[in-house]
């Protein structure tokens, strides 16, 4: 029974990126740049909540396009139905947020044990869990460590991808096999 469960999981998530690049204010102008430069197949979380709709959905448009060129999956932060019709792989919320699933991608933010509770129940198919080391999006934010994101990991029953403060550096000297990072990858 252990060997078909295996199975089944790596044929719900068959290709989820190890590396995902997260869209900000600080960070779009190079975003085209960063987005060539990544691996084939990594992801990208667009976050952009700073631009008004008409403007998001246009940048959010022209980003899935040239993620796309590069084999990148492209998640779209806010709701199920919104990233549906804007035609995103996925959708990236809080695990209160995430809805039920619709055959796309979802990936839920965690901060804390209840979160992780949370993203159990709703069915997150990967975690965001933060901040991992200090960063520049929350300056001075209580961080988690390589230790604690090890043991917050050990407790999560679907891929975990580390964020904050994350870089090439600090995730292969922590052995962090997926990782996320707005700075660090752009």
């Amino acid at each position: 029974m252990a060997r078909c469960y295996s199975v089944l999981v790596k044929n719900r998530q068959p290709s989820l990126p190890k590396l995902w690049l997260i869209s900000d204010a600080r960070n779009d102008a190079r975003l085209e740049h960063a987005l060539a430069r990544l691996p084939r197949g990594s992801g990208l979380v667009f976050r952009h909540y700073h631009l008004s709709p008409e403007a998001r959905q246009t940048r959010f448009d022209a980003l899935l396009r040239l993620a796309r060129r590069y084999g990148h999956r492209t998640v779209l932060a806010g709701d199920i139905a919104l990233a549906r019709r804007w035609r995103a792989d996925g959708v990236y919320a809080s695990p209160e947020r995430l809805g039920r699933k619709q055959g796309m991608l979802r990936l839920a933010t965690v901060h804390s044990l209840r979160e992780l509770a949370i993203a159990h129940r709703t069915g997150a198919d990967a975690l965001l869990v933060s901040p991992v080391f200090p960063t520049a999006s929350h300056p001075g934010a209580q961080t988690l460590g390589a230790v604690g994101l090890k043991l917050l990991s050990a407790r999560a029953r679907v891929p975990v991808i580390a964020l904050g403060g994350m870089t090439r550096r600090r995730a292969r000297t922590a052995r962090i096999a997926r990782w996320a990072a707005i700075d660090g990858l752009s």
